[in-house]
């Protein structure tokens, strides 16, 4: 029970699956951040009382990524294009515009959270590992 720690918390996964089920009922998924947590891109015109609710739905979005640690977009303000980083720390919860269901989250599900240092240096050296070069050997042949 002391390792209870290094247990990765459930918010990412729990975010990702509402996301894709608010998406295929073809209703808004909304998406609540707390606009005052550390590393959170966001335009601040819009922040209200320390908060901001962001349309995430696909259509309203470029280039989503939701990873373990962040969700990543781009979105129209006003007519502007701004990327959007939102740490998943900052995620207050995930709700569908049109009837309200979804799930909000413990503020102090990352209070202890400790991530593993090993399994993050692991991941950067698999993706910088360079791929071995194939011989760049035509396979056709010309017949007469």
């Amino acid at each position: 029970m002391s390792d209870i720690t290094s247990i990765t918390p459930t918010r990412p996964y729990m975010v990702r699956a509402l996301y894709q089920w608010i998406e295929d009922n073809e209703l808004t998924p909304y998406l609540m951040v707390d606009a005052t947590a550390e590393n959170v891109q966001i335009p601040t015109e819009h922040v209200q009382d320390g908060r901001i609710v962001l349309n995430i739905a696909s259509r309203a979005t470029g280039n989503m990524s939701m990873e373990n640690d962040y969700i990543n977009f781009s979105a129209r303000f006003g007519g502007v294009s701004q990327d959007i980083w939102v740490p998943l720390t900052a995620v207050m919860g995930i709700y569908a515009k049109e009837n309200s269901q979804g799930m909000f989250f413990d503020p102090n599900e990352y209070e202890n959270y400790q991530p593993e240092k090993e399994s993050v240096t692991t991941a950067n050296k698999t993706t910088s590992a360079p791929k071995p070069k194939r011989d760049n050997k035509a396979g056709l042949k010309v017949l007469k």
